[in-house]
């Protein structure tokens, strides 16, 4: 199966686009090919109209790159990290030093900024190359997974620093597993499955297509064949998700609290919306023949 396969599309200038996708799907790919950095066996891309398998060092000149589960350098400190790359792309001291005074502070790296980044946790480190990157103001940054081991305080200094970004006039391609991410950050998102785009809009019109009011998630007690009838059922997380509607809401938490089961309510998500797309859970990796 080829990694990716007839995939279409475009994003605009400015943009906060979300690239969503189970392991093994094709997203990191997609940026590979974006970037420059693979070659595809056909079809072209274009950046800001540069050609990017023909002038890859005019694309290169104009992005910065968080890869996926990307490693800093061991001896160097937070700000050694974001100025030293600053001065590499062009920039001078003063103005390296200025920038990385901002990128600390608003990533909440700045009581860290002279430890070695070998003595940081793994959240700290990927802070570290997500504010290195960010710092650039490229005009496209691509960003696989730039939350990844981060907690959910971090994430949200990262989300802010990355709408800063965006605003300033970046295009910002970005690859996530976490849906809330997603739904919040992105103006628009595309959801590849199997190298196929299969959906192209906002999270809006995704979780529109859903057709449900309400998510139910069981623990246990009830079977499929006992869900099936009342709406949309998945397995997930070790227990049974049903899509139905409110007055169908009602009547399965009566009767998960008459058999004493933990039963959670909540609105349906873009993670309904996605397993409805795909048919799985976004947490569900790929079939290994995909990187074929």
């Amino acid at each position: 199966m080829r990694a990716l396969d007839s995939v279409d599309m475009s994003i605009r200038k400015g943009q906060l686009f979300g690239f969503l996708g189970r392991n093994g799907a094709g997203k990191t790919t997609f940026i590979k090919i974006a970037s420059g950095l693979l070659l595809p066996t056909s079809g072209s891309i274009e950046l800001f109209g540069v050609d990017v398998l023909t002038r890859p060092r005019e694309v290169r000149e104009r992005i910065a790159i968080v890869p996926q589960e990307g490693k800093p350098f061991y001896h160097l400190t937070p700000r050694e990290h974001i100025e030293e790359y600053l001065r590499v792309r062009g920039r001078t001291a003063e103005a390296a030093k200025a920038i990385a005074d901002d990128l600390l502070e608003a990533m909440g790296l700045q009581a860290y900024s002279h430890v070695p980044a070998m003595l940081l946790s793994g959240g700290l480190q990927q802070r570290t190359l997500v504010a290195m990157v960010l710092a650039t103001g490229a005009d496209f940054l691509f960003l696989d997974e730039p939350t990844l081991g981060m907690d959910p305080f971090a994430r949200r200094q990262v989300w802010e620093v990355i709408r800063r970004a965006a605003h300033a006039g970046s295009t910002v391609l970005i690859t996530t597993h976490y849906l809330d991410e997603a739904e919040q950050l992105t103006e628009e998102l595309a959801v590849i499955e199997g190298g196929h785009v299969l959906y192209k809009g906002t999270a809006e019109s995704l979780k529109s297509k859903v057709r449900r009011e309400v998510r139910l998630h069981f623990d246990g007690g009830f079977t499929s064949k006992e869900l099936e009838p009342f709406g949309e059922v998945y397995s997930e997380r070790g227990g049974l998700t049903v899509m139905t509607t409110r007055a169908h809401a009602e009547e399965l938490t009566r009767t998960a609290l008459e058999r004493r089961i933990a039963v959670n309510v909540g609105p349906v998500t873009l993670e309904e919306a996605f397993l409805t797309l795909v048919g799985k859970s976004i947490e569900e990796d790929e079939p290994e023949e995909a990187w074929a």
